[in-house]
């Protein structure tokens, strides 16, 4: 016959099933987008769980916190968001949660001002879509290793040494990116999407950008705006334009018609794949739920259908 649990050992599996889902439910860290929470997970390793509020697909010009997000956010020692209006809806609440003393940082903080472009349809306010440049991306690595290592000290050198470690990764990218994007004819390396995310990223890969809709979705376009990316379209001589895996695919889908081009595929602006999604291009594999998988995908969706 067993012999009965005492007391204390039932009081001890208890705080240590409370414990374990504590851990789970509200993790260490809280990121914003799916990008900022992959660095930071590649960054923090085994070391700090992260947690991300957005997943694949979500739109962060939209996006609202929910009373469950608000409470995962007052129970993380830090809080990594991306800033610049980006998440145009939650930024009282980052100011708020501050202001009462949590770790809270923009990334894009520590991007310097000369190396932010600012966009007309903001009246001059920074574009904040800065993840489209794989080196700059890699310029705010130090900052979340810092905040890290301020919060989480005990790890600071293992920060580091993934922090670095990331930071070639990225700047090999930038470099294969800049490599693939040259075999598209220069007569041909303009890219027309649903709105303005990609103007970092044809900035650094050498390609025209042009959105539908400005910097943010949150404004529909007009009939003007349509008429006007048709006939922009037609005078180019483009022969195909990108979906968003995050902005409704009417709108692109619609001009495609007007414009008589192809939709050339879906591109990921504002948020990554689903993670374990992987894909194969010339032999590469990688997974479009990382960071350097969706911006891998990007470049080849674009070359395979412009070049």
């Amino acid at each position: 016959m067993k012999a009965p649990l005492t007391f204390s050992l039932l009081l001890g599996l208890f705080l240590s099933s409370c414990t374990k889902s504590s851990r789970t439910e509200s993790p260490d860290v809280i990121a914003t987008t799916t990008m900022i929470a992959d660095m930071v997970r590649v960054i923090a390793g085994e070391d700090v769980s992260v947690g991300a509020l957005m997943r694949p697909g979500v739109d962060p010009h939209l996006y609202k916190a929910s009373p469950a997000d608000v409470s995962k956010l007052n129970q993380a020692k830090v809080i990594f968001y991306n800033g610049l209006l980006l998440e145009g809806k939650m930024e009282d609440l980052f100011e708020r949660l501050a202001g009462d003393g949590k770790a809270v940082h923009a990334v894009s903080d520590s991007v310097p001002e000369s190396r932010r472009l600012a966009r007309q349809d903001t009246e001059g306010h920074p574009d904040p879509h800065i993840w489209g440049d794989a080196r700059l991306w890699a310029s705010t690595v130090d900052d979340v290793v810092a905040q890290l290592s301020a919060t989480f000290p005990d790890h600071k050198e293992d920060f580091e040494g993934r922090g670095e470690g990331y930071k070639v990764d990225l700047e090999t990218l930038h470099r294969w990116a800049e490599k693939r994007v040259a075999e598209i004819p220069e007569d041909r390396r303009k890219l027309v999407t649903s709105h303005d995310a990609f103007a970092y990223f044809g900035k650094a890969c050498g390609l025209e950008v042009v959105g539908v809709q400005g910097i943010s979705t949150a404004a529909d376009p007009s009939v003007a705006d349509r008429t006007r990316m048709v006939d922009f379209i037609k005078a180019n001589g483009i022969t195909a334009i990108f979906v968003e895996s995050s902005v409704n695919k009417a709108l692109i889908e619609q001009i495609a018609t007007d414009a008589d081009v192809s939709v050339g595929g879906e591109l990921f602006s504002d948020a990554m794949g689903e993670p374990g999604d992987v894909r194969t291009v010339n032999g590469d594999s990688y997974d479009v739920g990382t960071y350097i998988g969706m911006l891998k995908h990007n470049v080849n969706a674009i070359v395979e259908a412009l070049r």
